[in-house]
């Protein structure tokens, strides 16, 4: 079985291309189950649309939620269209966004840290400037942060985990025990984790990765496609790694259900 349960589109304003050409990328892809899962409005705000550049508009919200439905029937027979949502993990917020985020028919929902304690992820002239003991203690941060959200119960997948590893210069080097923490709290708490193949550099990768299986926490994969013709990229790279490091099943999702089906290779 072929996914990708990681995917945005215009609305958020930084993705390009409708939610059909997602799926139609995907049905080009051969994917068997095709995943849209664009960015919460910042449901907090009292502006409509507080984001521009990083999120859809909440009187957007049951727009998206009224086309994926739609187009979930009209592909039927072609491909399993699911509708999902990226959720940030705002901690001072959480009653708000599981209150909205329940109160619709998701057949997923993905949990993600984006700011940890006013730090964002993107944020490398900030990680540059610290010492070591200061970027020890950012990924100390970053890593309860995640451990929290796995908490919360409300997600059925946590998204780009390790994500730091992208955009700060020598992480993965610095060696933590909060990274056996928070991989305990994820098992414990039975939330999957997706291989996030975005930018070309999959995070989890190499050693977070093989200490996740080791706690058995369970894996998906997402391809974080902001551009329809990168949807599924890297997925039988992806699939190929998780056997070779000992996985031998993954995470589907249908109606916040979820299924464990094989790795093939």
């Amino acid at each position: 079985m072929k996914f990708d349960f990681h995917t945005h589109h215009e609305r958020c304003g930084h993705a390009v291309g409708s939610v059909r050409d997602y799926i139609d990328a995907a049905i080009g892809q051969g994917l068997d189950m095709i995943g849209i899962s664009d960015h919460t409005p910042f449901f907090a705000s009292d502006e409509d649309h507080s984001s521009p550049d990083g999120s859809m508009a909440k009187s957007e919200f049951p727009v998206y939620i009224e086309e994926v439905l739609k187009l979930k029937e009209e592909y039927r027979g072609k491909i399993e269209v699911l509708l999902g949502i990226e959720a940030d993990f705002l901690p001072e917020h959480l009653d708000l966004y599981r209150s909205v985020i329940t109160s619709y028919p998701f057949d997923y929902v993905i949990g993600s840290v984006h700011e940890f304690a006013g730090i964002g992820i993107y944020d490398s002239a900030y990680w540059e400037g610290l010492t070591a003991a200061g970027k020890l203690e950012v990924k100390n941060l970053f890593y309860a942060y995640v451990a929290q959200s796995a908490k919360c119960g409300l997600y059925d997948i946590l998204g780009h985990v390790d994500s730091l590893n992208r955009y700060f210069k020598g992480y993965p080097e610095i060696r933590t025990e909060a990274a056996d923490v928070m991989l305990k709290a994820i098992a414990e708490s039975d939330v999957a984790i997706e291989i996030n193949s975005s930018d070309d550099l999959w995070v989890p990768d190499g050693d977070l990765l093989e200490r996740a299986l080791h706690y058995g926490v369970k894996v998906t994969f997402g391809s974080d496609a902001h551009e329809p013709e990168r949807v599924g990229e890297h997925f039988a790279a992806v699939a190929s790694h998780l056997y070779e490091i000992g996985y031998r099943e993954w995470a589907v999702f249908r109606n916040r259900q979820r299924l464990m089906v094989p790795i093939g290779r």
